[in-house]
């Protein structure tokens, strides 16, 4: 497959040039199928190419191997060849552990602890974000600000403790942000309060909000771009990840929080432009959660809580006004989303409401839904969906695994994957080859045909 050949399918997919780029270069879509390298997958939308997936599943059923886990985590796995790598918790040491898995058999191939305090609330853990590889090392990060490299065998390349190089991270809650692997460099993203919060944060310096690139070979700061912000308290608070965009022959870096949204250089931080017009107030529990996520020349802006979602165009140069609002879901009050990122797939956006229980498909340049359905049950939705083989798949706080169909909405498969008693069940439902890798919290499954 040539290079134009697969520019022509990538565009056709709705995902962009920068869905074929990763550290080692171009990824082909023909690589694509076979590995799930980024928390959203090897297009950064939540969506694969990947294809002959079981269709109907359990505990039991289509169950290729099913791998016990130290703890719990609302990390995604990152699937690399035959290697799965997985960032954990141990609930009974109270440990951070990062762990690789061999993915034909399940067997534990190598861990390494990397924290000795795995929690700071109930609400979530340090093991939060999720790994990222790009074939020959991978990347663990931990929201006390471990980040370290390992090759493929387990030896460390690197580590660095980012709150002790940057100070401390000034939230309120745990701080969780996965890396991104893009053109060559490591990026961490860290938008935090400007002052300390219940004890936390730097007291010797400024807390600075910032956008952090890093030589993967080594671990060495390429450079460290200030991301200023006029929010107020918790509103500086993302727990967003960093994603890369390609528009009119133009890359860069999205970020969210800190009540705007905006695009910088990825080869030097630069802030390109800048988007904020959604807290006029500035309201101060403006705490943000969903990644920002971009197709069709639009990127969407999931405001927090129960408010909208704003559809930015794509290209903007500078402070950006209302002009640049292509539409928002004031009028459609179930297109919301407080804590999942929406997922881009078949061309589409689908948003999927944790607080309205809903997930929708939405047309990009216009907000035209095309179907709407309740999510079922009573649980909570908050792990990002995912996008494969004609289908999306929803993750419950439970455990349940939902299979929609994409292209009319309809629910063609409900699984339980989760333990009695389980609760806050985040991780993102991972597509590979012809398997489906779902994360509970005490196990992995790795489903296929046999």
């Amino acid at each position: 497959m040539n290079r134009t050949t697969q520019l022509r399918l990538g565009c056709a997919a709705g995902l962009g040039m920068a869905a074929l780029m990763t550290t080692a270069g171009e990824l082909s879509l023909g690589t694509a199928p076979d590995q799930w390298p980024h928390w959203r997958g090897p297009f950064y939308n939540g969506s694969t190419t990947a294809t002959n997936l079981p269709v109907t599943f359990s505990k039991t059923e289509h169950v290729l191997w099913a791998a016990d886990l130290p703890g719990p985590s609302a990390a995604t796995p990152a699937i690399w060849n035959d290697h799965v790598f997985v960032s954990s918790t141990d609930a009974d040491a109270g440990t951070l552990l990062s762990l690789a898995i061999d993915r034909k058999t399940g067997r534990e191939l190598w861990r390494h602890q990397l924290g000795e305090q795995s929690a700071r609330d109930n609400m979530s853990n340090y093991a939060s974000p999720s790994p990222t590889t790009d074939g020959a090392l991978v990347f663990f990060f931990y929201g006390q600000g471990t980040l370290a490299a390992f090759d493929f065998a387990g030896n460390q390349r690197w580590l660095r403790q980012l709150a002790t190089d940057y100070g401390e991270f000034a939230f309120g809650w745990t701080f969780a942000s996965s890396p991104l692997l893009y053109q060559g460099r490591l990026y961490v993203q860290v938008l935090q309060r400007d002052v300390p919060v219940g004890g936390r944060g730097r007291r010797d310096g400024p807390n600075d909000s910032y956008l952090l690139a890093l030589d993967p070979a080594t671990g060495k700061e390429l450079w460290r771009q200030l991301r200023p912000s006029d929010a107020r308290a918790e509103s500086r608070e993302s727990f967003a990840s960093p994603l890369p965009h390609h528009h009119d022959g133009r890359a860069e870096i999205l970020l969210i929080g800190g009540d705007c949204l905006t695009g910088h250089d990825p080869a030097t931080g630069r802030e390109l432009w800048r988007w904020g017009t959604w807290n006029p107030t500035r309201l101060p529990h403006w705490r943000h959660v969903p990644s920002p996520v971009a197709a069709s020349g639009i990127i969407l802006a999931c405001a927090p809580k129960r408010d909208p979602i704003y559809a930015i165009k794509a290209g903007g140069r500078g402070a950006l006004d209302d002009a640049a609002i292509a539409w928002k879901s004031t009028e459609q009050r179930e297109l919301t989303s407080d804590v999942p990122t929406p997922l881009v797939y078949l061309g589409d956006f689908f948003i999927l409401s944790d607080l309205q229980k809903s997930l929708a498909r939405v047309e990009p340049t216009t907000g035209r839904v095309k179907w709407l359905i309740a999510t079922p049950g009573n649980a909570k939705y908050e792990a990002s969906p995912t996008g494969a083989d004609g289908r999306i798949y929803l993750l419950s706080f439970r455990g349940e695994v939902v299979v929609v169909d994409a292209a009319d909405g309809k629910i063609v498969h409900q699984a339980g994957f989760g333990e009695a008693g389980d609760d806050r069940t985040r991780s993102t439902v991972a597509a590979a080859g012809h398997q489906l890798f779902i994360r509970a919290n005490s196990k992995l499954y790795c489903l296929g045909q046999r």
